[in-house]
């Protein structure tokens, strides 16, 4: 797999505000590999999303930049295809419309009316959503409206999906199942994906690699976590796994003591020491 893919490079953006410019990312870097899955995890406000729709093309970074298989990203386009949270699904329109839309968007003009067709039927069918594919929104659960959400970002045949927290409102029951389809499909199709979750368990189930975030402002990458367990990964299989749980605690201790800038929280713990040191020498004296 070629490192030359996705690469994010020295990315900071700041926002304007009443009280001057905000710092939201601070040089991020980060190289992607084709097919590589990487989640994006850390505490609320850290700028996960922020760094999606950088990707995404939705922000422009204020220094530094994307490039996708050779080409600065500046704007929104099919190759980055993203998955929100909230299906965003238009509610008047069926299943099979909704991917229709964005299956006539991309290929209008490459794709014969048939070949359209068999495609929207086929990505439908890769969420196994076809035996719903002329309901509308309201007549089909939370779970598969995300399941036809997931259809029309791959059915643009994008280079890379961008999922922002896509399992974050679903039922524990519905999550492990779109966990297990998105396992599925992705083995499938190789396609790369970057993946926002507060879920540890689903970030160590799905990823190659876990991004860890520092707290905001300026927020940055933290540590990054090579998840070294082969696939095809069985949930149930899994639970009892030592590699498993010791990723699963790296991320979480990074979660609840070490999510500070890597260099504030060396300095937290030199202060430390000195402290400590400076009592030992108190109670000498």
């Amino acid at each position: 797999m070629s490192n030359e893919h996705l690469m994010l490079s020295q990315i900071s953006i700041e926002f304007p505000t009443p009280t001057g410019p905000f710092k939201a990312l601070d040089n991020i870097n980060l190289n992607i590999a084709k097919g590589e899955f990487v989640s994006l995890i850390g505490h609320s406000g850290c700028g996960k999303s922020t760094v999606l729709n950088i990707v995404a093309g939705l922000y422009q970074a204020t220094t530094g930049g994307v490039i996708l298989d050779g080409r600065e990203v500046n704007e929104p386009g099919p190759e980055r295809a993203v998955v929100f949270q909230n299906h965003s699904l238009l509610p008047w329109l069926s299943a099979y419309q909704n991917v229709e839309l964005a299956v006539k968007q991309v290929f209008k003009k490459k794709k014969t009316k048939a070949e359209m067709v068999e495609w929207i039927e086929h990505n439908l069918s890769l969420v196994h959503m076809d035996h719903a594919m002329h309901k509308r929104p309201d007549e089909i659960s939370g779970g598969m409206k995300q399941r036809v959400g997931i259809a029309r970002a791959l059915a643009m045949e994008p280079k890379v999906m961008l999922m922002d927290e896509p399992f974050g409102a679903l039922d524990a029951l519905t999550r492990a199942h779109m966990q297990d389809s998105l396992i599925e499909i992705q083995a499938r199709l190789n396609n790369t994906v970057i993946m926002i979750t507060h879920d540890v368990d689903e970030a160590v189930l799905l990823s190659d690699r876990i991004v860890m975030m520092t707290n905001g402002p300026a927020a940055t990458i933290g540590e990054i976590l090579q998840v070294e367990l082969p696939r095809p990964r069985n949930r149930v299989q899994l639970a009892d796994n030592p590699k498993y749980n010791h990723y699963r605690a790296e991320v979480l201790k990074f979660l609840y003591e070490r999510q500070h800038r890597p260099e504030a929280s060396e300095a937290k713990k030199k202060t430390a020491q000195n402290r400590v040191s400076v009592m030992g020498k108190s109670k000498a004296a």
